[in-house]
């Protein structure tokens, strides 16, 4: 897949490659599209929120149709002017969150489309945290609820500041129009929300199936590891298949087979985590494609396809271990 839009670097856990020496694997640069990423630049204060101006949305007036945005009128304001076009009735996007959004974004004074996610039918994917994103879509979206189309212009000091970003076309005192329509939100809290598979083979492990945010129970029994590599549902989602070029943002939990002891897990970080599935372990990206957005899957996962006789220093992992995970697809990105 080719990724044009902002890959977030978050804090890696152990089922990445860079547990095993590639401190560089966690993180990936923007393609060739000017998307909302952060510059290097210090943050300024928060903005003032104001109603307008903002030019008109002349077609693809439904959510989630690509928008056509006029040309902008007069002198645009100084202030984060910011207005909800189509008020949605879904959950609240809060700072640190991940969004998933389709956006269009626009130069005020040109109409001049530099980006949008509509033509590659791939929503952006993004944490609204300092550092990963322009301010402007930080304040923005704050507060808004999924479902909702939101419009907002984003002055210098609020989008790519004097630098501008020269590849997009964008000058320094360019001021941008965004209007973003708002599909998901995610956070430490988000859970599969798939339907119940049953799990009746006693020879696996038995994942709790609770959908509260909460990291499951995983109940490993008192047998032989198996030897081959399981990824079966517990819950089954109903969105797109994860292929085995994708990133993906999960939730997910990992103990050892021997003791069932916890190694690793998103749930005790409190922070969700993003990768592409060339970037972990031969067993989380072999168990994870071909399964469904929306699922929770168990991957258990033999010495050879996870860390073999090389374990993370400092994970309390033995060589030769057999892994055990409780993994949430929240989106594919």
């Amino acid at each position: 897949m080719r990724r044009r839009s902002l890959l977030i670097a978050v804090p890696a856990g152990l089922v990445t490659l860079a547990a095993c020496g590639d401190e560089d694997s966690g993180s990936s640069s923007a393609g060739d599209s000017a998307t909302p990423q952060a510059s290097g630049t210090s943050a300024p204060p928060p903005p003032k929120i104001v109603d307008g101006p903002l030019p008109a949305i002349t077609a693809g007036t439904k959510f989630d149709e690509k928008p056509t945005v006029a040309k902008g009128s007069g002198d645009p304001s100084k202030d984060l002017a910011v207005k909800t076009v189509i008020a949605g009735g879904g959950k609240a996007v809060a700072e640190n969150d991940f969004v998933s959004a389709n956006y269009l974004g626009q130069v005020w004074t040109s109409a001049k489309v530099f980006d949008n996610s509509y033509d590659r039918k791939t929503p952006l994917i993004i944490q609204l945290a300092q550092g990963s994103i322009i301010d402007g879509w930080r304040y923005a979206l704050a507060g808004k609820k999924t479902g909702s189309r939101v419009q907002f212009s984003v002055p210098p000091a609020y989008g790519y500041g004097e630098q501008g970003n020269e590849q997009a076309g964008i000058k320094g005192d360019d001021t941008l129009v965004f209007v973003v329509d708002v599909q998901d939100t995610f956070n430490a809290k988000s859970s599969a929300k798939g339907k119940e598979v049953p799990q009746d083979d006693a020879a696996l492990p038995k994942v709790g199936t609770n959908t509260d945010g909460k990291a499951p129970s995983i109940e490993v029994p008192k047998a032989d590891a198996p030897k081959k590599l399981v990824a079966e549902y517990v819950l089954e989602g109903d969105g797109a298949e994860v292929g085995a070029q994708d990133s993906v943002l999960v939730q997910y939990k990992g103990v050892v087979w021997d003791g069932g002891k916890e190694f690793d897990s998103t749930y005790g970080r409190k922070q969700l985590t993003s990768f592409s599935l060339q970037q972990v372990v031969k067993g989380w990206a072999q168990g994870l494609t071909g399964k469904k957005v929306g699922s929770r899957v168990l991957i258990v996962i033999p010495p050879d396809l996870g860390y073999g006789d090389n374990p993370p220093q400092g994970s309390g992992i033995e060589k030769d271990s057999t892994l055990v995970f409780s993994v949430d697809i929240l989106a594919k990105m």
